[in-house]
Formats: structure tokens, C-alpha cells, sequence
């Protein structure tokens, strides 16, 4: 039988038996919640009635198909549509092989690493014996295209071990892989998952003759014809599996989507995430840096970006302290059995800087706060009625990040948490929850930030977690009840939570519709055990308090970078490091507004006045170049009526105003934290 799919025909023999053996003519399934009598040999792709670029594949019995598989009595199907998650995923992992294609086709030496879909795109890794520069890069979209234009088929099929590495004998990237099957990391399991091996054949659509082949779980397109719109973006060096210790590959960057006009937005919002980036505007407005002596991921303030950053958590400790925050203070050292008793060393070790020997110990710089708040509650007996004990810290932990990962603020070696540990009764668990994520989204809020939504990160089947599952499930469902509440959109992610615990993440959107991960919230039954809290109950028993971890920001650090972006570095008065900039048009003007400035402090705001030789245009040009939110001219006029001229940082100007009326209304946006 043939099946038909974006204009081409894809032949092949079946053979349908039920389950005793006999032959069977037609089949009983369920379609789109429907059940449905087909004709045995169907495929979901028949079925679904799809043409491959709206509908490009299937969900069979909860798992993924290409649109070619053949039915069995009983199954389950449902469309996979292109725009959906899982569409854009499966035409994004079609793109790379694609690439791949196109680079073995330039580069016959090259050697294939991996190709996973990503977020917004895809990749694929390269053993080849020059970096790719960018004339390589037109070379190769230029083959994609070509080969997207012959509509070349993606077929699958099932190979045995032996077999897979006869016919991949060349490839040795991939021969590791064939021996990684059921234990690969999420991008490896790509090309083998778990279970079965597969090959997917490109095949020549006039002839049917092989053009290349990829070790590959699936599922693809039908076609390369049905890729919608792709572009490739950049390439780099990648390690080989992600350790240092293994050879360096190429890796090449593309993008693709179900539709050029959607490629064209992301494109055109890349293109503004560019003039966003809080690196380039840190180093334009003196506000942080990265010194090479330091070292990686390792960044100091300047006085500017220090007065940002100290009136950021001045606001934020004012509103933890008017919810009943305690602050407690935590050194940035301790010996290693701290983290043998919180389980870190056994499952975070990696992510921590290696161990210095002192006094015959081995010490740590802390990745957590939380071991060492642990032992603030142990310190001494603590009853019911303390609880729930809400601790909190601007704690600076460090995290032994991959160099090729570490980027601007975004991503770092050394950071500030403002963290939180909550220990409370089980039944204050839930109340006290909903309470927690109310005061995180409210206080985001404050810094300018309006789209949310939730993600839930739950345990898997795998051995990276710890505690019994029942307490897992309780854990689960209490965050469930409170992201529900919230009203907020709740995403799941199988296999996201921390080691210890489930926990809750508010994304953010900024804006221009990027998303990015700010708090997070964990329930932890564990770390209680573990450290052997106890508090004595209202029946005078011994029992565990629950706790709760919560960093609001994230990090001071990333929070400030996405803060950046966000505002596209004009930042709102109150959090501006110069709120106000006096001009005068001659130095005759100066002291009119040094008397000015000396008002504006007495009310605790941050100004400066340009005495500088440079003309008053070029003072205007300055002081919108460092994104200062208000400019206060002054001319002969101005100093006669006891008035400046008001210029904000949109270029509007109000001219004559009373330097008492031009004061209020300075104090007045910053005290209420008004954006322009």
C-alpha cells in the first residue's frame, strides 16, 4: 500500500494479524476521542487525513509517530499540529538532519556529533578539522535549501545493535551513543532513546534511492519539502557530551518555525534582544563589569550599578520585614560534612567549586543557604508558636558553572540570593503557600514586570532524588493547590525538581515576550529529616517542621540583567542611579541649580548637575545616552521666575515649571514607583 503525504508517495508491504495470528481486515481505534473503523494497513497519517505540513505527526497510544506508522486494532491517535510544542519541536529536529545533510554533502570528513531540537530552534554537533566561518554557514543554508526543495522523504527503521554500528562503522560519535541506548542524557536520547534503535533514511523523492542516513529515534516530518522556515544563526565550539575532558566539536545554530511570518517576529525580536542586552548597556551606562583578572561569571558593581543594586534590596528587606521576615547572616565557607548532611555532595558536587584543605578539613564555598539556616532553627528548642519561622538572607553562594554557559549576569559563578527559608507545621503547609506566592508575585510587580506564569517541577522515575514518594506526593499537592489559586496558567515539568523536593517556578515575561525564570519555590520534607529539626507541638511532642525554600529574584545578579533588558536600560526614576541631571545653558545658570540639586536631596533624591565645558545640546545628548530620567534646564528666564524647564527622557519638554512643582513631581514618581 502507498500512504501520500506533501505530494509524494511512500510505498510499503503489510502484513496485519490480531493477536492470535490471524489475518484481520479492519481495525477498531480511537481518533481525536472518537472511535473509528479503518481498513487494516492505515497509517495514523491515512487517518488523520494529513498533509503532512499542518498535521506533521501523531501521538499513538501516548508517543510520539511519524505520520507513516501503520495502526493496530485498539490504538489511540491524536494530531500533532505544526504550531503546537511538539510540531515545532519535530520540524526543528528535521532541520538539523537537514544541516547535517547539507554538511557531509560540503564537508565529507565531517563527523556527527548530535542534532537536538532546542527552544526556538536547533543544533547539531561537528567533528571537523576547521571551525566553521561564516561563508561555510551561507554554503550550508544554501544546500538546505536545496534539499528542502527536493523533497527528499525521512523514513524510518528498526535496526539491531550489530547493525547499527555496521552501517555507522565511519561515525564514532554515534557508535558511543549506540552504546549509551537506554542511559542517555535528554539531547543523546534523541538519537537513541531507550528500547529500540532506529535509522532514519533520507530518500530520493523521484527514485527512492538512499541520500544519507542518521542514527535517530524520531518521529520527523514526512518530507524535507514540509520544513515551513528555517535559518542558520551562528556556530561554536561545543564539547563533545558537555565535559571538557572530551573532544571539542563545531556546533551550528539554526532556527526554524511553522511559518516565515514567524520567523520573521522571532528574527525581528532577536534583533531587539540584541540592542537589549543588559553586557552591552552595562558597560554603555558604567554600571558592572567583568574583569579577566577576577575571573568567569565573577562580576563587580560600579558605583553605579551599586546604587541600583543597594536600593533594590533596600526595598525588597522593607517589604520582608513588613511580612514578618527575620534576617540572619551566613558565611560563605564551611566545612564539607555540612553537605554530606544536606545531600549535596552526593547529588550537587558537580555544580560546586572544588574543595580547598584547611586545618586538615576540607572546605566549600557554599552553593546553598539552606544547610546553614538549617542550623540557625537547630540552634535551640524551638516551639509551635514560632512557626511559622519565615528566615531570609541576601546570601552570595557560588556555583562551579561550565564555562561555555556562563553569560553576562544572566548567568554566574558568584551571586546573591535573596533567600528565604520557611519552616512551619504541616498544616500551616498549604495557607502559608498561597500566602508566599501572593507576596512573590506582588513584589515582582513593583519592579515592572505584569505576565506570569507558573511551572511545576515534579520527581520522575529516575535515582537523582531523594525521600519516600509519599512525601514527594503530599509536597506535590500542596503546591498544586496553591498554583491553582494564584489564577496563574500552570505548566507541568516531569523531572525538573530539585533533588530534595517539588517546587513551583514563576516565569516572567519582559517586553518584548521573552520569557524568563524568576522565583522559585521548593517543598522540602527531606533536608528536615536529614538535619533532625524538631519543634515541640501544642501536646508537647516532638515533631518536623516542613520547610520551604524561596529565592525571589532568582539572584540580585540575574534579576538585575533582566531588569536591564526589560527596560531596555532606561530604567523607572526609582531605580534610575541618576534620577535627575541638571543642565544650564551658561555657567551663570549653574547656581540656580546646585540649589535645586540641594532640594532634591534633602528629599533623598539622587542628582547631579553637568558643570562641564560642553555645549547644553550636546549636556541634553549625554544625559540621554545614560537613559537619566529627568533633565532640568535652566536659562535667564528660568532663574528670574524661580523655575526650570522640565525635559523628560522621551524628549517631551514642560517648560517654566516651579522648581517646587518640578520637586514634587520628581518625589512623587519615584516614591510611587511610576514607569516612563
Amino acid at each position: 500500500m502507498e500512504y501520500e503525504a506533501a505530494g509524494q508517495s511512500v510505498a510499503f508491504d503489510v502484513d496485519i494479524t490480531d493477536h492470535r495470528g490471524d489475518s484481520v481486515s479492519e481495525l477498531r481505534i480511537t481518533l481525536g476521542g472518537s472511535e473509528r473503523v479503518v481498513a487494516a494497513g492505515t497509517t495514523v497519517g491515512e487517518a488523520l487525513e494529513a498533509d503532512g505540513r499542518s498535521i506533521v505527526a501523531a501521538r499513538v497510544n501516548d508517543q510520539a509517530r511519524d505520520l507513516a506508522y501503520v495502526l493496530a486494532d485498539g490504538d489511540v491517535a491524536e494530531p500533532i499540529e505544526v504550531g503546537s510544542p511538539e510540531g515545532l519541536s519535530i520540524v526543528r529536529h528535521s532541520a538539523a538532519h537537514v544541516m547535517a545533510q547539507a554538511v557531509q554533502e560540503l564537508f565529507p570528513k565531517a563527523k556527527l556529533g548530535i542534532g537536538p531540537p532546542v527552544e526556538n530552534g536547533f543544533y547539531y554537533d561537528f567533528d571537523v578539522e576547521q571551525p566553521f566561518q561564516p561563508d561555510d554557514l551561507k554554503r550550508i543554508e544554501k544546500r538546505m535549501r536545496e534539499i528542502v526543495k527536493q523533497g527528499q522523504s525521512f523514513s524510518r527503521r528498526v535496526v539491531t545493535d550489530s547493525g547499527a554500528r555496521e552501517e555507522l562503522a565511519g561515525e564514532p560519535y554515534k557508535l558511543e551513543l549506540i552504546g549509551l541506548k537506554g542511559a542517555a542524557a535528554d539531547e543523546e536520547s534523541v538519537e537513541v532513546g531507550g528500547g529500540e534503535l532506529t535509522i532514519y533514511d533520507n530518500l530520493d523523492a523521484k527514485t527512492g534511492d538512499l541520500r544519507w542516513k542518521d542514527l535517530c529515534r524520531g518521529p520527523h516530518l514526512p518530507t524535507t519539502r514540509a520544513i515551513p522556515a528555517f535559518k542558520l544563526m551562528r556556530s561554536g565550539g561545543a564539547y563533545w557530551r558537555g565535559s571538557e575532558k572530551n573532544p571539542q566539536l563545531q556546533r551550528i545554530y539554526g532556527t526554524a518555525w511553522e511559518s516565515r511570518e514567524r520567523q520573521d517576529d522571532y528574527l525581528k525580536m532577536l534583533e531587539e534582544a540584541e540592542k537589549r542586552d543588559h553586557r552591552r548597556l552595562g558597560a554603555e551606562l558604567d554600571l558592572f563589569s567583568f574583569p579577566s583578572e577576577i575571573g568567569s561569571g565573577l562580576a563587580v558593581f560600579h558605583p553605579k550599578g551599586g546604587i541600583v543594586r543597594r536600593v533594590m534590596e533596600d526595598y525588597s528587606r522593607k517589604r520582608h520585614e513588613e511580612s514578618g521576615y527575620e534576617f540572619v547572616n551566613t558565611p560563605h565557607i564551611t566545612k564539607g560534612d555540612l553537605f554530606d548532611t544536606s545531600g549535596h555532595l552526593g547529588w550537587y558536587k558537580d555544580d560546586m567549586f572544588p574543595p580547598m584543605e584547611v586545618d586538615g578539613a576540607d572546605y566549600y564555598l557554599k552553593p546553598m543557604n539552606c544547610p546553614m539556616h538549617n542550623l540557625i532553627f537547630r540552634a535551640r528548642g524551638r516551639s509551635y508558636r514560632e512557626l511559622p519561622l519565615r528566615l531570609f538572607e541576601f546570601g552570595t553562594v557560588y556555583r562551579f558553572e561550565k564555562s561555555g554557559v556562563v553569560h553576562g549576569l544572566t548567568r554566574v559563578r558568584g551571586m546573591t540570593q535573596d533567600d528565604s527559608h520557611i519552616y512551619c507545621t504541616k498544616e500551616q503547609m498549604v495557607g502559608e503557600l498561597k500566602k508566599l506566592l501572593t507576596f512573590v508575585l506582588d513584589l515582582l510587580r513593583d519592579y515592572g514586570l505584569s505576565e506570569f506564569f507558573l511551572e511545576l517541577s515534579t520527581r520522575d522515575d529516575s535515582e537523582k532524588f531523594i525521600g519516600a514518594q509519599a512525601d514527594w506526593d503530599e509536597a506535590t499537592a500542596a503546591l498544586q493547590e496553591a498554583a491553582d489559586e494564584s489564577g496563574l496558567d500552570l505548566v507541568s515539568d516531569p523531572g525538573g525538581a530539585a533533588f530534595y523536593g517539588p517546587k513551583i517556578s514563576v516565569q516572567a515575561k519582559d517586553a518584548i515576550g521573552r520569557t524568563w525564570q524568576l522565583s522559585t519555590i521548593q517543598v522540602d520534607f527531606n533536608q528536615p529529616k536529614r538535619f533532625g529539626l524538631e519543634y515541640q507541638a501544642a501536646d508537647g511532642t516532638r515533631q518536623q517542621p516542613m520547610m520551604i525554600h524561596r529565592a525571589l529574584f532568582g539572584s540580585i545578579e540575574r534579576f538585575f540583567g533582566v531588569l536591564l533588558e526589560h527596560y531596555a536600560g532606561a530604567l523607572p526614576p526609582w531605580l534610575a542611579p541618576v534620577q535627575v541631571v541638571g543642565i544650564p545653558i551658561s555657567d551663570d545658570h549653574v547656581e540656580h541649580l546646585e540649589q535645586v540639586a540641594a532640594r532634591l536631596r534633602e528629599r533623598g533624591i539622587r542628582v547631579e548637575v553637568d558643570t562641564s565645558s560642553d555645549r547644553m545640546q550636546k549636556k541634553i545628548r549625554n544625559a540621554q545616552k545614560q537613559k537619566i530620567p529627568y533633565m532640568l534646564l535652566a536659562g535667564d528666564d528660568d532663574v528670574a521666575k524661580g523655575a526650570v524647564s522640565f525635559r523628560y527622557r522621551s524628549g517631551e519638554q514642560n517648560n517654566a515649571v516651579a522648581v517646587g512643582d518640578a520637586i514634587e513631581e520628581i518625589v512623587k514618581a519615584v516614591e510611587q514607583r511610576v514607569q516612563i
